[in-house]
C-alpha cells in the first residue's frame, strides 16, 4: 500500500499525527554519524532536534541481519526508556509511548492477513493496562500488570480519519471477523502481536532481536524509525488506538529507505 504523504511542512506540534509522520520538521537523513559513537554506523542517521524530547529524538535507525536473527536498533540524542506515560487509572483514554520500526515486510510473515497495512516493530510502555498476558515481565507472579514495563510487539497500521486528518491506527478487527493471528495474539480487538522478546535498554540506545524460522524476505526490506504517542479511544471502540502524537520520524518523511544489512556476510 502507498505510504501517507505530505509536501509543505509546518511546525511539528501543530499538525496532527499523520502529517506530522510525513513532515517531521523536515528533518532529513544523513550520511554523517549524529552522534558520534562507533556503534552507530550504516542505517539511516538523522539530526539531532532540540525540539524533540532527547529521549525520542532519533539519530540513528537500523536493522542488521545476523544468522536468522534481526537486530532492531534504535539511538536518540538523550537516554532512550526514561521517559513513559503518566497513569490515569483506567484504560479509555490512556496514552502509550513507542520507538517503532516501520517496514516493508508483508505482515503476512509474522502471522497476519496478507497485505493487510504497514507491518512494524513497535516497543511500548503504557501503565494502565496489560497487553502481553502470557509473560510477567516484572516477575512477581501476575501477568496481567507490567504494562508500564517497555516491552515488543508487532502492529499493522493504516491510515484512518476518524483519528484525524491523515493519521495512522493500530488496524481495528470489526466484530463477528475472525482474520488470521499470530500464536502469541493477546485479545486485543486489532491487529497486535506479543511475541515478549526483551527490549535491551543501554544508555541512548534501544534493541531487540528478532528470531525468524526463514531470514530471506528480510533481505533489503525497507524500513524507518519512528517515536510516538498513541492514545486508547476515550469510547474504548473502534479505531481502538490512534497515534495521536508523532515525536520524530527517522526518515523525515516515513519514505522507509533504510536497507537490512547483513555485516557477517562479505
Amino acid at each position: 500500500m502507498s505510504q501517507p504523504r505530505i509536501r509543505a511542512c509546518t511546525p511539528l506540534r501543530t499538525l496532527p499525527a499523520g502529517l506530522a509522520i510525513a513532515c517531521a520538521l523536515a528533518l532529513g537523513v544523513s550520511p554523517v554519524l549524529a552522534h558520534g559513537n562507533g556503534e552507530h554506523t550504516g542505517g539511516l542517521h538523522s539530526k539531532p532536534d532540540k525540539e524533540v524530547r532527547a529521549g525520542f529524538d532519533i539519530v540513528h535507525t537500523r536493522i542488521q541481519l545476523q544468522g536468522n536473527t534481526a537486530i532492531f536498533h534504535m539511538a536518540v540524542s538523550g537516554a532512550a526508556g526514561i521517559s513513559k506515560p503518566s497513569p490515569i487509572g483506567k484504560l479509555a483514554g490512556s496514552r502509550v509511548f513507542s520507538y517503532v520500526w516501520p517496514t516493508t515486510l508483508d505482515p503476512y510473515l509474522v502471522g497476519f492477513e496478507r497485505k493487510s497495512g504497514i507491518l512494524a516493530l513497535a516497543v511500548t510502555a503504557h501503565p494502565d493496562f496489560d497487553d502481553t498476558p502470557l509473560f510477567d515481565e516484572n516477575g512477581d507472579g501476575d501477568p496481567g500488570n507490567d504494562g508500564d514495563l517497555w516491552h515488543t510487539h508487532w502492529v499493522v497500521l493504516q491510515p484512518d480519519a476518524a483519528c484525524g486528518k491523515d493519521a495512522l491506527k493500530v488496524v481495528d478487527i470489526p466484530k463477528g471477523e475472525t482474520p488470521r493471528l499470530p500464536r502469541t495474539w493477546p485479545g486485543l480487538p486489532i491487529l497486535i502481536d506479543s511475541p515478549g522478546w526483551d527490549p535491551l535498554f543501554r544508555s541512548d540506545t534501544l534493541e531487540v532481536r528478532v528470531p525468524f524460522d526463514d531470514i530471506r524476505p528480510l533481505r533489503e526490506a525497507g524500513f524507518d524509525g519512528v517515536t510516538a504517542a498513541l492514545r486508547v479511544n476515550a469510547d474504548v471502540h473502534s479505531p481502538l488506538l490512534c497515534v495521536t502524537d508523532v515525536f520524530k520520524v527517522a526518515s523525515g518523511d516515513l519514505s522507509l529507505p533504510g536497507r537490512t544489512e547483513r555485516p557477517d556476510v562479505p
